[in-house]
């Protein structure tokens, strides 16, 4: 038997551990993103959770201004962190509103009362049909969107403050 031939099941071999820490090297983007982006945000009137609080409706989102909308819960562990990022693009004149998804009105403002509340409007999408009908995967998550009620920008994940800079540009964007 030639050489080549005992060492062909060893090249092999070698050839498909390679094939498999090259793919296990780069994973896949599993995101979930939505497709709205550059469409206009769905027709929706949530009501408010809170008393003092004005309600949010898509209507809010075509004023002229761009807008910041993040969907969150009061039970989401990386919203906690994310809100202090959000109270420093609120100092720095960002408006934002707030979808929150699966919550109850008691829990919504204990979470705020801790944490912070850097929302202009709060709406309460108890059962998450905004939160799909927006293409968004989870909570919490961030939508640029501009005066005209577009979305231009979706942030997957806790908005962190390594992500200003570019939530920032995004807006900047969408004047």
């Amino acid at each position: 038997m030639s050489r080549a031939v005992r060492f062909a099941p060893l090249a092999l071999l070698l050839l498909v551990i390679a094939g498999l820490v090259w793919r296990l090297s780069t994973p896949a983007d599993t995101n979930v993103r939505s497709r709205l982006a550059g469409k206009p945000v769905p027709a929706f009137n949530l009501a408010a959770p809170l008393p003092g609080k004005p309600a949010f409706s898509s209507r809010d989102l075509a004023m002229g201004r761009p807008r910041l909308v993040n969907i969150f819960a009061s039970w989401c562990v990386p919203c906690i962190t994310e809100v202090k990022v959000l109270k420093q693009l609120q100092s720095r004149g960002v408006a934002i509103d707030g979808i929150a998804i699966r919550d109850r009105a008691g829990d919504i403002a204990a979470f705020l009362a801790r944490n912070g509340d850097p929302y202009a409007r709060i709406g309460s999408d108890e059962q998450s049909a905004l939160q799909i009908a927006l293409g968004s995967s989870g909570v919490p998550e961030s939508f640029v969107v501009d005066g005209r009620g577009i979305i231009r920008y979706q942030h997957i994940g806790a908005v962190e403050a390594a992500d200003v800079p570019l939530i920032l540009s995004q807006l900047e964007q969408a004047r």
